[in-house]
């Protein structure tokens, strides 16, 4: 849950509720870092001018 998305004010007392909450937040917070999208990016590098004429023939070759 984005913090952005919280237009309400709340109270939070006790220390299960604070532990709770903590808890909570943590939590949201790991998921975020697990959803990250340059998890799904492949890479190629290109190192000589003949990796880079291959790359974008198959660039020309796709985008018809």
């Amino acid at each position: 849950m984005a913090t952005s998305s919280i237009t309400k004010n709340f109270v939070v007392f006790g220390t299960e509720q604070v532990e709770m909450f903590a808890n909570a937040i943590e939590e949201s917070y790991q998921e975020s870092l697990r959803k990250t999208p340059s998890s799904n990016l492949r890479i190629t590098h290109l190192r000589s001018p003949e990796e880079v004429k291959k790359f974008m023939a198959k660039r020309t070759n796709t985008s018809a």
